[in-house]
C-alpha cells in the first residue's frame, strides 16, 4: 500500500533494546569496484536513530553491489538485521502485476483499453462504480475512481486497530469479499477524471490476469518474472503467515501515533492484501527485478514506454502504470514503487537505464525514512 498501512506490542525488553539502538553502527559488504556510500551510510544510520527498529540496504550499480544493515531485526534478543532479509514488499508488488498484464497485452490477450466489465462481469458495480466505463488503463494508473477497500471503515476496525489485527491477522477474506467492500462506498470521481491511489485497482488487475489465463495470478507472476529472473527470494505466498528464513521480526504501532505501545506484527495472512500487497522479496532481489525491467528485458518496447507514461499523482511523484516516477532533489529522476504493511516499509528503485538500483526495509512501520535513503545513495546527500 502506498499509503502506509499503520499497523502496530511493545514489552519493558522491547523498549530497552529500542533505546540500544538509537546510535547504530552500520554493518556493510565491501563497496566493490563504484566505490563508496557514505551519504547513504549516515542516511541508514539516522533512520534506526529516528526510531525504526531496523534498516537493510542493497544497492546495485553497473556489475557492483553493495548491502548495508543497522539497527535490530528481534527487539527481544537483539538480534542484527541481515543484508539477506526477506520481507512483505506490500505495494511493490503493484509493479509485478502491472508487467503481467502489460505482458499479456504484448501477446495479444489483452487490451489496456478492454473494460473492466468485459473481464470481470457485473464485479465493479453498486453505489455509483460502473464497470463498464472503467478501463484496465485505469486500474494500473490508479484513474479509476474505485474506492480504496482499505478505506472501509469497517475494514479499518476489523483489520487496522490492535484489537481487531489482533484477533483477525489470521482471517483469509475472499477477494470478492474485499470488493464487497470497495463497492459499498461511492467512487472518488469518474473514471479517467482524477487520480487516486486505491488498492482496489490492483485487487481487480489480479483477477483480470487470472481470467486472461486461467491461473493463480501469483502462479503467473512466478513463471514470467520470478523464474526467468532467478529471484530465489521472491514470492506470492498464499495463507502462509510466516516469512522465510532469514527473515526479522515486523514491528508497528498500530495506530496512527508513533508513540504508545509497539506491537509484534510478524505472522498475519498476506491474502487479504491479495494483488494489491501479498509478496515476499529481499533487497538484491528487487534491484535485480527493477533493473531488468526498465533495461526492457521484461516488456517489449512499446509496453514499457506505456508503463513509463505517468500521470500527475501529487507532488514531484509522477505515476505510470504500477510505477512511479519520482524527481529527487537534485534533478535526478528514479522509477520503482514503495510499500508499507504491518511491520514493514520498504522502497525500490531504479534508474531509467536501470544501471543504479536500491531496494531498502525497514522492519517497523511507524517512523525513519527510506526517501532519506535513496536522496543520500543518488544525490549523495
Amino acid at each position: 500500500m502506498r499509503t502506509r498501512v499503520k499497523a502496530a506490542a511493545l514489552t519493558a525488553t522491547a523498549t530497552v533494546a529500542l533505546a540500544a539502538v538509537a546510535t547504530p553502527a552500520v554493518a556493510a559488504a565491501p563497496a566493490g569496484a563504484h566505490g563508496g556510500h557514505d551519504a547513504t551510510r549516515q542516511a541508514v544510520r539516522a533512520a534506526v536513530a529516528d526510531g525504526v527498529p531496523g534498516v537493510t540496504v542493497t544497492v546495485r550499480r553497473g556489475h557492483g553491489t553493495w548491502a548495508a544493515t543497522a539497527g535490530v531485526g528481534d527487539l527481544e534478543t537483539g538480534k542484527p538485521r541481515s543484508t539477506r532479509d526477506h520481507y512483505r514488499i506490500a505495494s511493490i508488488t503493484k509493479t509485478f502485476v502491472a508487467t503481467v498484464v502489460l505482458q499479456l497485452e504484448a501477446e495479444g490477450r489483452l487490451s489496456l483499453d478492454d473494460t473492466v466489465e468485459k473481464w470481470l462481469p457485473g464485479a465493479v458495480r453498486g453505489n455509483g462504480h460502473d464497470g463498464r466505463r472503467i478501463t484496465l488503463r485505469h486500474l494500473l494508473n490508479h484513474t479509476s475512481g474505485i474506492f480504496d477497500y482499505l478505506a472501509d471503515p469497517g475494514f479499518q476496525q476489523t483489520y487496522m486497530t490492535p484489537d481487531g489485527f489482533m484477533k483477525h491477522r489470521f482471517d483469509e477474506a475472499a477477494p470478492e469479499d474485499l470488493l464487497a467492500l470497495a463497492m459499498k462506498n461511492r467512487p472518488y470521481f469518474e473514471p479517467g477524471a482524477s487520480f487516486a491511489y486505491s488498492n482496489t485497482n490492483y485487487l481487480l488487475a489480479a483477477r483480470v490476469i487470472e481470467k486472461a489465463t486461467g491461473n493463480d495470478y501469483g502462479d503467473e507472476i512466478d513463471r514470467r518474472i520470478i523464474a526467468p529472473l532467478h529471484l530465489t527470494s521472491t514470492s506470492v505466498p498464499t495463507t502462509r503467515v510466516t516469512l522465510p528464513r532469514p527473515s526479522s521480526r515486523g514491528y508497528s504501532k498500530l495506530a496512527r501515533e508513533t508513540t504508545g505501545p509497539t506491537y509484534d506484527v510478524t505472522e498475519l495472512n498476506p491474502r487479504l492484501a491479495y494483488g494489491s500487497g501479498q509478496m515476499v522479496s529481499a533487497s538484491a532481489d528487487l534491484t535485480r527485478f527493477f533493473s531488468a525491467l526498465l533495461r526492457g528485458r521484461l516488456l517489449p518496447p512499446e509496453q514499457l514506454k506505456e508503463m513509463k507514461t505517468t500521470v500527475d499523482s501529487g507532488g514531484t511523484d509522477r505515476y505510470g502504470l504500477g510505477l512511479v516516477d519520482r524527481e529527487l532533489g537534485c534533478g535526478v529522476h528514479v522509477w520503482g514503487h514503495d510499500g508499507g504493511i504491518y511491520g514493514s516499509h520498504s522502497d525500490a528503485v531504479t534508474t531509467g537505464d536501470g544501471r543504479h538500483s536500491l531496494a531498502v526495509n525497514l522492519n517497523g512501520d511507524w517512523s525513519g525514512s527510506t526517501e532519506a535513503i535513496i536522496e543520500a545513495e543518488f544525490c549523495g546527500r
